[in-house]
């Protein structure tokens, strides 16, 4: 996988994380709050797609799992 699917997954992990971000503010809920920055940052840090995929489901089941 190269640079165009990286940037496709990055662009919608982002707008996802984007959700959540906002989601985690109005609510006050730390969990998505965090998990949606995760999203939208891990892009920049992670240079294989395989592995960005990976990073950007398991955050996205993060505030699943985790309630606090």
């Amino acid at each position: 996988m190269g640079g165009e699917s990286q940037l496709i997954w990055g662009l919608l992990f982002g707008s996802i994380g984007f959700g959540f971000a906002l989601y985690g503010k109005r609510q006050r809920a730390a969990v998505p709050l965090i998990a949606g920055i995760g999203l939208m940052v891990i892009p920049y840090f992670i240079a294989n797609a395989y592995l960005l995929v990976i990073a950007g489901v398991a955050l996205m089941a993060l505030p699943y799992f985790i309630s606090v």
